[in-house]
């Protein structure tokens, strides 16, 4: 699982993804991720909540929390949207003290790195290889380049940088939508849809209260809607309830 820093802002907070949430917010939603399955989950960390003594910290917090692999990003405050313009980046030395910073306080744990650099949009492709070598040196487990313009560039990352690579296919951004097996095939290790869901639930919120809006029902939309009884199957409802009836057992034969 991801849990992307733009849908956590847009889907809880209604704040753009600028780097508002604060790191006590995203480790209570990490934590609440991570007791609810057992799917590792990528958590996005944005900047590292500052420097790299603040990046020791954001580590031990969401490790404790139990996230499986934590990003980190070259962007300098106010972050941006990878996807957009106006963005600006920290030199590469200290993005390195960073990644520093976390490798040593994920201690003996196996917390993957992931080092995100947003070179591409800001300096060009050169720096941004440039960039991933560096982080990957500096300790850095996973590499994501952010917002590559084309096929081709995914194909030259994948080609120059020997470490696992991340492929963000966010919609409506800079980057193409490849197919998942060609990415496979390219050598990714992993791919990213961070806001897909968020997107196609909003966008069915919007047209589910026009219809409400315009028919004064919701009766059009029970076909598309989760029954009830499959909410309370993924929920495990009947679990609750048989637990509670048997500690209730308990007491009156006692």
């Amino acid at each position: 699982m991801y849990l992307s820093g733009a849908a956590f802002s847009a889907g809880t907070f209604a704040l753009p993804d600028i780097g508002l949430f604060t790191l006590t917010e995203l480790a209570e939603q990490t934590r609440r991720l991570t007791r609810a399955t057992t799917i590792p989950l990528i958590v996005d960390a944005d900047t590292g909540f500052g420097e790299a003594v603040n990046v020791e910290r954001t580590v031990t917090e969401l490790v404790s929390a139990g996230a499986a692999a934590i990003q980190l990003e070259d962007q300098r405050l106010p972050k941006r949207c990878g996807h957009l313009s106006g963005k600006s980046l920290v030199e590469p030395a200290e993005m390195c003290s960073k990644i520093r910073a976390a490798v040593a306080a994920r201690g003996s744990n196996d917390t993957v790195i992931l080092a995100r650099t947003d070179a591409r949009g800001v300096l060009g492709m050169d720096a941004a290889l440039d960039r991933a070598k560096r982080f990957l040196d500096a300790g850095a487990d996973w590499i994501f380049p952010e917002a590559l313009g084309n096929l081709q560039e995914f194909e030259q990352f994948a080609r120059t940088i020997q470490a696992p690579l991340v492929a963000n296919m966010t919609e409506f951004g800079q980057s193409p939508l490849v197919p998942l097996n060609d990415l496979k095939q390219m050598g990714y290790a992993g791919v990213l849809l961070p806001v897909t869901l968020l997107r196609i639930a909003m966008k069915a919120v919007d047209e589910a209260l026009a219809e409400i809006a315009n028919s004064g029902t919701q009766q059009k939309l029970l076909d598309r809607m989760q029954s009830r009884q499959e909410l309370y199957d993924l929920l495990g409802y009947t679990g609750y309830e048989a637990r509670d009836r048997a500690y209730f057992q308990h007491e009156a034969n006692s």
